[in-house]
């Protein structure tokens, strides 16, 4: 039957308005489904990324600045010959009427169990070869070290970290940057005060795409004389869910570290202290005495006199292999963290006889370090015996810069 045109609107018009509620009624349905599907999904990456990332801890220290008598030469002899002190090396050990000997005061970061700071937390064994660095501090990228600071010493001292992020009231660092109040408190912490240091560890502190799993960073006091008096100490950070309940990473079975310092006691807040302690005249001591000739008369840059005689080189505060042994078993997989810092004669090439180390993907038994390098190598020991471990150039091999390592079956 035939429409009329007004029959024909009426119909089309109602046709549209079939067709909109229509389509409302499809996104009215479909909308809801939509939101909690999206909500779903979300969640589910949530879970997947808290699978994947581990929570970030907050790693919590108390360290002091401790005044101690500290001996270069604990087992006074020179053990890397096994006999007495003779010779050259005995300029660096013997105690005289104008020679100060082994023993100085120094100023030294440990470790204490909680915020009263009465109680020393003790160094397990596998540590005991670090000698006068501070407590080694780990973290995992991701989390947070906390360093609760309290000054023992009578100079004024701080904490100032590498590679980690701070801000300006954790630096440790005094200078004219700007600041007041609190973001200064922390650049000379004065004698009997205490400090919260807060660092973050973020990717950036962390190894490279070119690393090993864990890299080494170094903390140390900025102030005036504070690092020739032996503030100084190293961070170990471990890429993100690669550290062990120990905080040691996972793919390493042994760890050391070793801190590469000629410590110039010339130049220590201590040093009329330790003359009037340990030489028999003090008033007959010569601060300037330099003479350059080794113990037989024959020219030397090294030299003896009181100047030199003052100047240690040694591996973690020890010369001529005092100190614990640093031993590993054969086919072990082994981590050496290498440091340096002080004066410019810090250049040092630390050399492992008998086994090799992996620097950056090449193989050798000598790396570099200039002042205030880190260095992180591996080694897997093939070689069983007792090797020399010792700084390659010659004057520091002759003032105590050497020591062994064991590698056992």
């Amino acid at each position: 039957m035939a429409l009329t045109l007004m029959q024909k609107t009426m119909v089309g018009k109602t046709t549209i308005r079939k067709m909109t509620i229509g389509k409302t009624t499809i996104r009215r349905l479909i909308a809801p489904a939509l939101f909690v599907l999206v909500l779903m999904l979300i969640g589910h990456r949530a879970a997947v990324a808290a699978d994947e990332t581990p929570s970030a801890k907050v790693h919590i220290y108390y360290v002091a600045a401790d005044e101690v008598e500290w001996n270069y030469a604990p087992d006074g002899v020179n053990k890397m010959m096994g006999m007495k002190f003779s010779g050259y090396p005995n300029v660096f050990f013997e105690r005289g009427p104008h020679r100060i000997g082994a023993v100085y005061r120094k100023a030294i970061y440990r470790e204490y169990t909680d915020k009263t700071f009465t109680t020393l937390k003790p160094r397990s064994p596998e540590w005991e070869h670090a000698g006068i660095l501070g407590p080694i501090l780990r973290a995992e990228v991701g989390d947070t070290i906390r360093v609760i600071f309290k000054n023992n010493a009578t100079h004024s001292a701080s904490m100032h970290s590498h590679g980690v992020f701070y801000n300006k009231d954790s630096e440790g660092a005094s200078y004219d940057d700007g600041t007041t109040g609190i973001d200064k408190e922390d650049d000379d912490v004065a004698p009997g005060a205490t400090h919260i240091y807060t660092w973050q560890v973020p990717e950036r502190a962390g190894p490279g795409p070119n690393d090993p799993s864990s890299l080494v960073w170094l903390y140390h006091s900025h102030g005036n004389k504070a690092l020739e008096s032996g503030l100084v100490g190293a961070i170990i950070i471990t890429r993100r869910g690669m550290a062990g309940p120990d905080g040691k990473p996972k793919d390493v079975d042994r760890e050391f570290v070793n801190l590469y310092m000629i410590f110039d006691e010339n130049a220590s807040w201590y040093l009329d202290h330790n003359i009037q302690t340990y030489t028999s005249d003090p008033k007959g001591v010569n601060k300037q005495e330099f003479l350059p000739v080794d113990d037989e008369g024959t020219f030397s840059l090294a030299g003896t006199g009181f100047v030199p005689a003052n100047i240690k080189s040694t591996i973690n505060g020890y010369i001529f292999a005092n100190g614990p042994r640093m031993t590993m078993k054969k086919g072990e997989r082994v981590r050496w963290y290498v440091l340096t810092m002080g004066e410019g004669f810090n250049f040092h090439t630390p050399h492992w006889h008998g086994n090799v180390v992996l620097d950056h993907g090449r193989h050798t038994d000598v790396i570099f370090l200039g002042p205030a390098s880190m260095e992180t190598v591996d080694m897997v020991p093939d070689n069983i015996g007792t090797w020399l471990y010792h700084c390659h150039v010659e004057d520091h091999m002759d003032g105590g810069m050497v020591t062994m390592y064991k590698v056992e079956p």
